[in-house]
């Protein structure tokens, strides 16, 4: 039987959550995002166990802030690795800032703490651009050379605006991606429209390597955007993902299970994240 895996939840340090509003200063994008939560929103680690247990999920990707200071960064890294290295359900994504000089170490040293990729990168918090900073393409670089995939927040260039929304928008993320064919590239949150334009051959063709999640989805877009964007784009390019706590994990899983063709479900639900990823099984199972 196919594991069932959320590939996109968030946890934040102790020290985040009770000191809210200091990070809320010190890093101006979770101020925007996360400013009106309150402190019972942001779940504990047994939270967030509980509520895969009571949703039948058997595995999560825990996805780092974009922290713009790379000092954060290194601290919600080692908070994850902590986190995970003794839970065999729980993996993560580190983050790096692309920008700063050392975001490539901080690539490779994550992955020796046990990283499953990087994410989510977010250029509107953290202060790139997808077109043209050095930075983000030595990272995309590196990452292809390590075959390591890179989780990023992208952005509808229409619809309505809420908090978080940003500018990383589908031509700016095509225009890195073909830049970086090979990169195994994870465009968040149904890749902001970007798979609707993969009805053009030439744009289906240079975003081969791309996986899409469907992170939010709810606030976004009606349910039969699951239908519709797995028969475009082929149900090896779709990995369900809640943005947990943004969502239930147990509605929204059951709505997708509604919604997707059944010969999808099996890979959207579990099969591509766990290859994605490399979700040990055997860990899991045991």
């Amino acid at each position: 039987m196919t594991l069932v895996v959320d590939a996109h939840v968030h946890l934040f340090p102790p020290e985040v959550v009770a000191c809210k509003d200091d990070y809320c200063a010190r890093d101006g994008w979770f101020g925007v995002t996360h400013s009106a939560w309150p402190a019972d929103r942001f779940p504990r680690v047994d939270q967030l166990l509980n509520s895969m247990d009571e949703a039948g999920i058997d595995v999560a990707i825990i996805a780092a802030w974009p922290w713009r200071d790379p000092e954060l960064c290194r601290y919600h890294n080692d908070f994850l690795a902590e986190v995970c290295r003794n839970q065999p359900r729980l993996f993560w994504l580190g983050i790096v800032n692309p920008d700063e000089a050392g975001a490539p170490a901080e690539l490779e040293r994550v992955l020796h703490l046990g990283a499953s990729g990087i994410g989510e990168l977010n250029a509107d918090a953290q202060g790139f651009d997808w077109e043209n900073t050095d930075g983000v393409s030595e990272l995309g670089e590196v990452a292809t050379t390590l075959d390591v995939p890179l989780m990023a927040h992208v952005s509808e260039p229409v619809g309505h605006d809420y908090p978080g929304k940003g500018t990383a928008t589908p031509p700016k993320i095509l225009a890195f991606i073909q830049n970086h064919p090979d990169l195994r590239f994870v465009a968040a949150h149904w890749g902001g429209g970007l798979p609707f334009y993969e009805l053009m051959p030439e744009v289906g063709m240079a975003l081969r390597n791309v996986t899409y999640d469907t992170a939010a989805s709810t606030y976004l877009y009606r349910p039969e955007v699951f239908d519709i964007v797995t028969r475009i784009v082929g149900p090896d390019r779709v990995v369900w993902g809640s943005d947990y706590p943004v969502l239930g994990q147990r509605r929204f899983l059951a709505r997708a299970r509604a919604m997707l063709p059944e010969d999808a479900r099996e890979s959207v639900l579990g099969g591509n994240a766990t290859r994605l990823y490399r979700v040990h099984v055997e860990e899991v199972a045991s």
